[in-house]
């Protein structure tokens, strides 16, 4: 499966790397190969970085700190401690490195660079003004976090291609059979 960047804001791209959460479990991050892929299909290096199973376990523990604390600000309930150091520790390290080459951008960095970018990513949108648009794909059985940006803020959908699509055909077969 192909990694999608629909969700607004980088971390919550990284959230949206496990599907289906209250059923089957679909992990795009099945691999340390599948984690070194992300961050060039991100955007955030040029060349895929080494990947261990360490670095593994450590993504995915920032990916699920970044769905509990913007669940909750969705919900606006109180952000957990844990996920807020867990969060904080990712962020505390130097980003991806960003220049202006002779061909253009250029973005390096090791593994801990690119989890710094899109923790800091994350902490900016749910420490800002911004919290409060996060959404969660109202699709049957997604569970994909995104931002609504849209005009009156009412986007049901985490994608109008994928998710909003499907329920809206499905809504089409049933007035024509119902």
């Amino acid at each position: 499966m192909d990694f999608t960047f629909i969700s607004g804001n980088l971390g919550l791209d990284l959230a949206g790397t496990v599907g289906h959460r209250r059923g089957e479990r679909i992990d795009l991050l099945a691999t340390p190969g599948d984690l070194a892929r992300w961050t060039v299909a991100a955007g955030l290096l040029d060349v895929q970085p080494a990947a261990s199973e360490g670095d593994l376990a450590e993504a995915r523990a920032l990916r699920e700190a970044i769905y509990r604390l913007a669940s909750a600000a969705r919900a606006g309930t109180s952000m957990d401690a844990a996920d807020r150091a867990t969060l904080n520790a990712a962020a505390r390290h130097a980003p991806a490195g960003v220049l202006l080459g002779e061909r253009g951008v250029e973005r390096g960095g090791d593994l801990r660079a690119a989890l710094a970018s899109t923790a800091r990513a994350a902490a900016e949108l749910l420490g800002g003004p911004q919290a409060e648009l996060i959404r969660e794909c109202e699709a049957a059985p997604c569970t994909r976090l995104y931002l609504d940006a849209s005009h009156r803020r009412t986007r049901r959908w985490c994608d109008m291609r994928g998710c909003g699509n499907r329920a809206k055909a499905a809504a089409f077969r049933a007035r024509q059979h119902g």
